[in-house]
Order: structure tokens, then C-alpha cells, then sequence
């Protein structure tokens, strides 16, 4: 998949915490940093993201994405 945002930041998911609505998803990028995201539950479904998998943090704008 090509993106026109260029801060892409691959990583490991390392916690998900799935409520009604909102899902919290933490990825290590590296260096000792983990970014923190809030995505929609059916998205993380959506997208099967689960701890341990390599997943991509794309950020735009205001905007933090997350592609797998």
C-alpha cells in the first residue's frame, strides 16, 4: 500500500486494550519509544492486529494511522 504521509514508523505491537467502542494500541518503535494510538475496536478487528505483530505508525497532520 503507497501513502502520501511521510512519517512512517515501523514497530511491534506490544499492548492492545479493546473497550466498546475505542481501542488503545501501543507500538515500540525502537529507541526505547512507544507510540499510543486510539483507533476504533472494529478497526483493530478490521485489521487483526494483535501484541507481537509488526505493524507500521503513520503519522499526518494531527492524525496517527495505523497500517499492517
Amino acid at each position: 500500500m503507497k501513502i502520501s504521509a511521510r512519517n512512517v514508523f515501523p514497530g511491534k505491537v506490544v499492548e492492545v486494550k479493546t473497550g466498546a467502542v475505542a481501542a488503545k494500541v501501543k507500538v515500540d518503535i525502537g529507541g526505547g519509544n512507544v507510540v499510543t494510538s486510539m483507533v476504533l475496536a472494529d478497526s483493530v478487528d478490521d485489521l487483526g492486529i494483535e501484541v507481537g505483530d509488526e505493524i507500521n505508525v503513520v503519522i499526518k497532520s494531527t492524525e496517527v494511522m495505523l497500517s499492517k
